[in-house]
This record gives C-alpha cells, sequence and structure tokens, in this order.
C-alpha cells in the first residue's frame, strides 16, 4: 500500500446506518430537552407534536441498526466491536495511547466502549419509553421507576453523544472516513496499525501471493 492512497473504511449501508442513527438520536435529545425544560416547552409550544416526534423518533432508533445487518460488513465491523483484546486493556490505561505505539484495530478501545454504552442506553431508554407511553402495561409504581431511569438513561446518552461530536470534530479524516468511507493510508497507519495490516493480508490472499513458507504474505 502506497503511504499517500486512501484504504476503505466504512461500506455504504455502515455509512446509511450511522447518518439515519445520527438523525434519530438528535431528534430524540432534541425533543426530549424540550419536553424536560418548561421555558423550552413555552418557547416552541406544540407539545403533542413535540412528544410525538420524540416517541417515535425514539421507537425508530433500532430499526436502522436492524436492517443493517443484512450487510455483511456491518455484521463483520459489530464482530470487531465485540472484541475487547489485552492491547485495548493497554490502550485505555495508557496516558500516551495516541503516539501509536499500542497497536489498534479498527476501532480503538474507547469506540467500542462507546458502541457498547449507546447500545445499551437504547435498550434502556425504548423499554422505559414504552412503559412511560404505554400506561396501561404496568402499574404505577413501575411506570414511576421508569421515568426517573429514562431520565437519567437520556441525560448519560446525551453525553456520550457530546463526547463523541467532540472527538469528531478533532480528527477530520475520521469524519471523511464515515463521510466518503475512505481514508488516507497514513492517518490509518498512525491510528489503526493493526487494521491497516489486516487490509493488507486480505489483499495479499485475494491476488494469491505467498511468501517462501507458502503462507499468504501482506504488499
Amino acid at each position: 500500500m502506497s503511504e499517500g492512497a486512501d484504504l476503505p473504511r466504512f461500506a455504504t449501508a455502515e455509512r446509511v446506518v450511522h447518518a439515519a442513527v445520527a438523525v434519530l438520536m438528535f431528534a430524540c435529545l432534541v425533543t426530549a430537552a424540550i419536553l424536560y425544560n418548561g421555558s423550552l416547552m413555552l418557547l416552541v409550544g406544540h407539545r403533542h407534536l413535540v412528544e410525538t416526534v420524540h416517541v417515535w423518533s425514539g421507537l425508530a432508533l433500532p430499526v436502522p441498526m436492524l436492517l443493517g445487518l443484512a450487510s455483511a460488513a456491518y455484521r463483520l465491523d459489530l464482530r470487531r466491536l465485540d472484541r475487547f483484546t489485552a492491547d485495548d486493556r493497554r490502550w485505555l490505561r495508557s496516558r500516551s495511547r495516541r503516539d501509536g505505539a499500542i497497536r489498534v484495530g479498527k476501532f480503538n478501545a474507547g469506540q467500542k466502549l462507546n458502541a457498547w454504552l449507546v447500545a445499551g442506553a437504547t435498550g434502556v431508554l425504548l423499554g422505559t419509553g414504552t412503559l412511560m407511553y404505554w400506561t396501561g402495561l404496568v402499574r404505577l409504581s413501575w411506570r414511576s421507576g421508569a421515568t426517573f431511569v429514562h431520565d437519567w438513561s437520556a441525560i448519560a446518552i446525551g453525553l456520550l453523544v457530546i463526547g463523541h461530536l467532540v472527538f469528531a470534530f478533532r480528527d477530520p479524516e475520521a469524519r471523511r472516513g464515515m463521510r466518503t468511507g475512505r481514508v488516507s493510508a497514513r492517518w490509518a497507519r498512525a491510528q489503526h496499525a493493526a487494521w491497516v495490516e489486516e487490509l493488507a493480508v486480505e489483499r495479499a490472499a485475494e491476488r494469491g501471493d505467498t511468501g517462501v513458507d507458502g503462507r499468504r504474505t501482506p504488499s
């Protein structure tokens, strides 16, 4: 792989899922802020409409994630996100985690934790929101508990989204990867060296390159 070449990072299906989830999450967070803050509610008005957008955006949130399972690339990246290694634990403990000394795969440990937390919080919000909206499902004490958990989970996921955006705006190459599906080889080697090697091995296997011992060798 040449130093200036671009590498494929995200398939079209993955980028579409990410964009759809981002839109729905934004709608949920904005409408939640309006519903929670009386001053904002008075300013915006149309409470029933805001509540309807909030509820249906929340119910739709898992849909793009589930539809994405039809993509092999999406499923492969889910497996990558679900795999936590010793290097990931070292990366989290290291104060110089960005210097490239610790070899990182396609996703670093922070990205994996963020994905897990967002997925977990989304499930909690969906479950508690369902109990709050369809009031006849459970008794009042359960709905009160669901409201408490829902509110604090919403705050937590809001903070996660803010953190995600902060890191994204600090790294234009990472944003380009999600926008276009491709990143520069230079950036990939600095940030995700183990993933670059993985791509090289895959390309060598596709070309049929072999080493002296008969094994596939990276280019």
